[in-house]
This record gives C-alpha cells, sequence and structure tokens, in this order.
C-alpha cells in the first residue's frame, strides 16, 4: 500500500510540500492568476497569449480573450496543463468544449491524507508525472525518456474510466481531503471529475480502487528514480 512507500524518500532533495505546491496540479487557476502578474512569465508563449487574455478581459474585450485563449488550444507540444488552463478560462468566457472533448482526461491526481499530511502523484497527458510525499520530499518527472510511459498511461485510462460515468464538478474544488481519506480527480477540458471516500472503502471499489492501484504503481516507478533511491 502507500503507506509502506514513504519513508523511501527520507533523504531526497527537498521539494515543496504536497499542500503548497496542489494549487497548479489541476489547471484550473482562474485566469487572473495564470500567470499571476508578478511572475515574469508574460514572456514567451505561451504565456504572452495568457497575458494577452487577462488584458483583454480588463479591456472588457472577451473576443479578443477568446482568440488569445484559442491559440493555446491550437498551439501542439505544451504541457497539459496549459490546455487545461486555457479551458478553464474559455469556460470562465461561457464556453464549453464540444463533446467529443468535453471528457478526455488530460491529468490525474491522486491526494491520499495522511496522519502526518498529504500525499499527491499525478499524471499528464503530455507524459509527465509528479509525486510528492507529505515530508516535502518529491519527484518530479519531465518526460526525459519514455521509460514511464506504461504507469503514466495506466493511471490516466484508469482515470477516463471514472469520468467517463461521471459529471464534472460545479462548485470550487475543495480543500485536500482529511486524514484517513483518497481523493481521484479527473482533469478535462470540461472542468474536474472527482470521486473520493475513506482509503479502504476506495481500494475496494470497483472504479476507484483501479485508480489507486495505477497510481501506486505510478509512485513505486518516480520513486524508483528519485535521487534517495540512486543512494
Amino acid at each position: 500500500m502507500f503507506r509502506q512507500l514513504f519513508n523511501k524518500l527520507r533523504g531526497a532533495a527537498p521539494a515543496p510540500p504536497a499542500s503548497g505546491i496542489r494549487e497548479v496540479m489541476f489547471g484550473d487557476l482562474p485566469l487572473a492568476e495564470w500567470p499571476r502578474p508578478d511572475s515574469g512569465l508574460g514572456d514567451t508563449a505561451p504565456w504572452t497569449w495568457f497575458v494577452a487574455a487577462q488584458q483583454a478581459m480588463q479591456e472588457n474585450n472577451q473576443a479578443a480573450a477568446e482568440r488569445a485563449l484559442r491559440r493555446v488550444l491550437a498551439t501542439e507540444g505544451l504541457e497539459a496543463r496549459q490546455y487545461l488552463q486555457a479551458w478553464q478560462a474559455l469556460r470562465e468566457l461561457g464556453h464549453q468544449p464540444p463533446p467529443a472533448q468535453a471528457k478526455q482526461v488530460l491529468g490525474v491526481v491522486v491526494e491520499v491524507g495522511l496522519e502526518q499530511g498529504l500525499d499527491l502523484v499525478a499524471a499528464y497527458a503530455d507524459g509527465t508525472a509528479r509525486y510528492y510525499n507529505y515530508s516535502g520530499a518529491g519527484v518530479v518527472w519531465e518526460r526525459p525518456d519514455d521509460s514511464l510511459a506504461d504507469p503514466i498511461q495506466a493511471l490516466l485510462a484508469a482515470g477516463e474510466r471514472v469520468a467517463a460515468q461521471i459529471g464534472p464538478w460545479e462548485q470550487p474544488r475543495p480543500a485536500a481531503p482529511a486524514k484517513g481519506t483518497a481523493r481521484i480527480s479527473m482533469l478535462t477540458p470540461s472542468g474536474l471529475h472527482f470521486g473520493q471516500a475513506p482509503f479502504d472503502a476506495l481500494w475496494q471499489d470497483a472504479l476507484g480502487g483501479p485508480v489507486l492501484a495505477a497510481a501506486q504503481e505510478l509512485m513505486q516507478a518516480l520513486i524508483a528514480r528519485s535521487p534517495a533511491a540512486a543512494r
């Protein structure tokens, strides 16, 4: 189970604690915060298009904002979270994705609330992945090769089966799950789809269990590539 693997990351290079970075994991920040005005990220694409959309909204020019955001969607090879953020902003403007794209899972985030804090595993359709341990240790996979393609795709596929059975969450994303609770979040152009339950109950669930199992496999693969594992 997840708990048996946590100690393997002790001594790894410090990373931000999962509770501190989770806000940027879901691709659902408001347009005004992607990027933040003081981030210094507005000089290169696709950030330039998000900044252009922000400026257009300040000028009450929704048509120009939409054009800038659709440039993000039309550009190949971006991070999955950039496409998710573009759809988030377009939904703010009242535009919904076409049915063929609405349920496309661009990312899956699995969170487990522990007594010590939050553990988080994420996989994205661009082949990247993240694991953050409650202690502050973590592994960031930016797809230097395709060696994790199978466990990443397995988690995405398990999430797709869940997303197909439930509708998008229409309210603000909930805070991190409480101790003893697991949450699986599917990130789609139509918004967040999620389910949560006590960890053991979700593990036994016909849809949720395979997501947790796939997340565990990906976490093991990420830990095996951590600096601590090489010592």
